[in-house]
C-alpha cells in the first residue's frame, strides 16, 4: 500500500488503558519527518489515562462501550464507523483489549496493526510473558503484526528479542518487553507511513 508522498499518514490509535504506546506514537509524531498524523484516539471505556493523554495532546477522541449496544456485532459495526469517519491510512491497537470482529477487519484490510509481548507464533493470547516464563525460554520479546481473524495469528511485520534473566518474574520481564515494544511500534508505524507496505500471504514488506 502506497500513501501520498510527502503527506503525513492519517493514523487512528485504539486504547483501553494507560496509553504508554500511544504516548510514544504521539511524541514521535511531533517531528514532521516522522510522517504520521495521529488524527484520533478511540477507546472502549471512559475515564482512562490514555484518553487523557490524547486530549492533552489536542487529539480528537471517541468512546464506544460494548455494554451500550444490544450485540457485540452492533458495537463492532459502530466502532468501525467511528474509526472510518477519520479516514485513517493505518489503525493501531495500542493496548486495545477488544478483539476486532470480521466486519471491522473488512473495513481496514491489511491496515490494522497490533503488538504482542512474545515472539509469535509462540505464546499467543493474553499472557505472553507469563507463558514464556512458564515454558522456561531463554529469549522472549515482542511482535508487531497485521491483525487477521485469529488470536495473534496475523502476518508479522517486525519483532525484537528480549533476554529472559535469572530471577525474572512476569512483571519484570513484561516491563522490559514493553520498552522494546514501544520502540519497535514507533519504528514500524513511521516506516509504513513514509515508505508504504505490501502484504502477500504471510509476508509483510516495507520497501
Amino acid at each position: 500500500m502506497r500513501l501520498s508522498s510527502g503527506v503525513p499518514a492519517r493514523v487512528v490509535v485504539l486504547v483501553s488503558g494507560t496509553g504508554t504506546n500511544l504516548a510514544a506514537l504521539l511524541e514521535a509524531s511531533e517531528d514532521p519527518a516522522y510522517g504520521v498524523n495521529v488524527v484520533a484516539v478511540g477507546a472502549d471505556r471512559k475515564d482512562i489515562p490514555a484518553l487523557a493523554r490524547a486530549q492533552a495532546a489536542g487529539v480528537s477522541t471517541f468512546v464506544l462501550r460494548v455494554a451500550d449496544f444490544e450485540t457485540r456485532e452492533d458495537w463492532d459495526a459502530a466502532f468501525a464507523d467511528a474509526v472510518a469517519g477519520h479516514e485513517p491510512d493505518l489503525v493501531v491497537s495500542a493496548g486495545f483489549m477488544k478483539l476486532a470482529g470480521s466486519g471491522f477487519l473488512a473495513r481496514f484490510p491489511n491496515r490494522y496493526l497490533n503488538t504482542h509481548p512474545a515472539l509469535l507464533p509462540a505464546f499467543p493470547g493474553m499472557h505472553g510473558a507469563r507463558d514464556a516464563l512458564a515454558h522456561g525460554v531463554k529469549v522472549s520479546g515482542c511482535t508487531v503484526f497485521v491483525v487477521d481473524g485469529g488470536v495473534d495469528t496475523g502476518p508479522i511485520v517486525a519483532q525484537a528479542a528480549v533476554p529472559v534473566l535469572d530471577g525474572d518474574d512476569e512483571a519484570s520481564l513484561h516491563e522490559r518487553i514493553k520498552v522494546e515494544e514501544r520502540r519497535v511500534l514507533v519504528d514500524v508505524v513511521g516506516r509504513m507511513a513514509r515508505e508504504g507496505w505490501t502484504v502477500t500471504g504471510r509476508r509483510v514488506t516495507i520497501p
